[in-house]
């Protein structure tokens, strides 16, 4: 097939994209900036309408992320870039890749389903990509659901991980909890298996749950050491934390992957945790 990738310069796009040209694709890559394989068609997703006339399926990475910033801003391109691609790519097949965030915010009880409420996100990103999912979900496309992705060349979860490392700790806001993790190796194949799949939001993630203190410890290498809760949301914004961030690290979000598997994917990535 011919696949158009958007956002293909980016950490989660360049692997899609990558994986793409292993499976034998001809790969398009739509964005601002380049991506690792096929050719280049420029597009920024924030003002612009993307050239998809010859793509047999378009995977839409392309998104303004961040834990704030001008909503403005991020509906430019999460909401009104959708829009353009959506009007741009027709009947032709689209995988929208959304995020855990559209979820009305926890603690979570139980692991979170595809009818769990997306509404009352506390930040800029949460809201738009809601909203800009739901015009996917109108159209008949397939929205893929992730939360926390990691892997190789990751530029936003472990630099953020880092800076809670002092005096060889990584100190947390506790108790321990279940969390899911997407390795970016799941999402990609996930991205290539949903182009068979009937529309609709499923959600992706690794094979189990993970501890978070064991995971944070895996990754970072050191032991992890917890804080009060509400120490550190009475300290977070003198120290730069969200508190979206805090929710990340706190609320429990376990995702359900069942409607996935159904398809017949698997997750086959995962984190090494002892």
């Amino acid at each position: 097939m011919r696949i158009a990738v958007t956002g293909a310069g980016g950490f989660c796009g360049g692997v899609v994209a990558r994986l793409a040209a292993e499976e034998g694709h001809d790969v398009v890559c739509v964005g601002r900036r380049p991506g690792p394989v096929g050719e280049h068609v420029f597009w920024d997703a924030s003002t612009g309408t993307p050239d998809l006339a010859e793509a047999d399926v378009v995977l839409h990475l392309a998104a303004a992320v961040g834990d704030s910033g001008s909503e403005r801003e991020f509906a430019a391109v999460n909401v009104d870039g959708t829009q353009r691609l959506l009007d741009a790519a027709g009947t032709t097949q689209v995988v929208w890749v959304s995020s855990a965030s559209v979820y009305r915010p926890g603690p979570y009880r139980a692991p979170v389903t595809e009818d769990h409420p997306t509404d009352g996100q506390r930040t800029a990103y949460g809201r738009t990509k809601a909203a800009g999912e739901r015009l996917a979900l109108a159209a008949g496309k397939v929205v893929l659901r992730l939360r926390a992705v990691y892997g190789d060349g990751d530029p936003h979860l472990l630099p953020r991980l880092r800076r809670v490392v002092r005096g060889g700790r990584a100190w947390l806001p506790g108790p321990d909890v279940p969390l899911s993790l997407t390795s970016v190796c799941n999402l990609a194949s996930a991205c290539l298996a949903a182009v068979a799949w009937a529309p609709g939001a499923y959600n992706i993630a690794d094979a189990a749950a993970y501890s978070r203190d064991a995971a944070v410890a895996a990754v970072l290498g050191v032991p992890v050491r917890h804080l009060p809760v509400r120490l550190v949301r009475a300290l977070a914004s003198a120290a730069g934390i969200t508190p979206y961030a805090i929710d990340q690290v706190t609320d429990g979000m376990v995702l359900d992957i069942a409607r996935a598997r159904a398809t017949g994917w698997t997750p086959q990535a995962g984190l090494r945790t002892s």
